[in-house]
């Protein structure tokens, strides 16, 4: 009874360790794969340089969009061009200082 149990162990561990090499050599030659994909694949420069690198494309967009709704504001109901003039000034000085603040990644 013994034999039999050592001999059916036997087999279960012989049968787990091929399976075991099979699947290291799949992970292997996974891997490797990955690297010739890596190393071949042409990477692109990181171009988000200066100010506006810090924000993310939805939060340069937000402001665009937000910048571009407050001009058109300005320009559709305010009658007196001065202050159109004034106005657009202002937003323009004004807006990076309320990004900075409104956007702010300190917590």
């Amino acid at each position: 009874m013994s034999k039999e149990r050592a001999r059916r162990r036997a087999e279960r561990l012989a049968v787990a360790e091929r399976e075991r090499r099979v699947r290291a050599r799949r992970v292997a030659r996974r891997q490797r794969r990955r690297a010739l994909v890596r190393r071949l694949t042409p990477r692109l420069p990181n171009r988000r340089t200066g100010r506006l690198a810090r924000r993310s494309r939805g939060e340069r967009a937000a402001i665009a969009v937000v910048s571009l709704a407050l001009l058109a504001v300005i320009w559709l109901l305010v009658p007196s061009l001065a202050l159109r003039l004034a106005l657009t000034a202002l937003l323009v000085l004004g807006l990076p200082a309320f990004v900075v603040i409104a956007l702010g990644r300190r917590t």
